[in-house]
């Protein structure tokens, strides 16, 4: 077991009534996490051992139903970064658990197709955002690396191949991504 400080952040309140997951998260194991889309299904294979105090979170939230029923915020492609971002309930910076934690990154981290991470705002504001990459991430090695898919990423294919708002290669998918259910096990 690994201790986890998950701070309240009174500016950025609960989007829906949720509480901070324990302060202690397994660090062996590798849970599964199914996001079902109006696109299609995704399955995440989690790895406790490479961020526990994120993946806890992920798990928490899953069971707590916070991500049922909301909306991915952004999608990308460009030549630098193509990820769909998710988590953020309402849009960017609005919509979170109302509390944050720390990164758990080494530096070395790597960001290849089916890489699912968490999503940030800067140093050790992690909350309730995560991405998957869909083509590459030519990023800095600051999100910690929640998983990979396993099975779906042709739901991510159907996902870019709709396009982004105006054409654009960073903004609102052109047609909604909406996380329907979400389960882990």
């Amino acid at each position: 077991m690994q201790r986890c400080d998950y701070i309240p952040t009174p500016d950025k309140p609960a989007a829906k009534p949720v509480r901070p997951p324990s302060p202690q998260a397994p660090t062996r194991g590798r849970p599964t996490a199914v996001l079902a889309t109006n696109y299609g299904v995704v399955v995440i294979e989690l790895d406790r051992a490479n961020a526990p105090c994120a993946v806890h979170n992920l798990t928490h939230l899953v069971r707590s139903l916070f991500y049922n029923h909301t909306q991915c915020w952004r999608l990308t492609n460009s030549a630098r970064l193509g990820v769909l971002q998710c988590g953020d309930i309402v849009e960017v910076e609005v919509g979170g658990p109302g509390y944050r934690f720390a990164d758990e990154v080494t530096g070395a981290e790597t960001y290849p197709r089916g890489t699912v991470a968490m999503g940030n705002q800067g140093p050790d504001t992690n909350g309730s955002q995560f991405f998957i990459v869909h083509s590459h991430a030519n990023i800095a090695p600051a999100y910690p690396v929640l998983g990979r898919v396993t099975h779906g990423m042709s739901t991510l294919d159907r996902i870019v191949a709709a396009g982004i708002e105006g054409g654009a290669e960073d903004g609102l998918a052109a047609h909604p991504v909406r996380i329907l259910w979400a389960l882990t096990w």
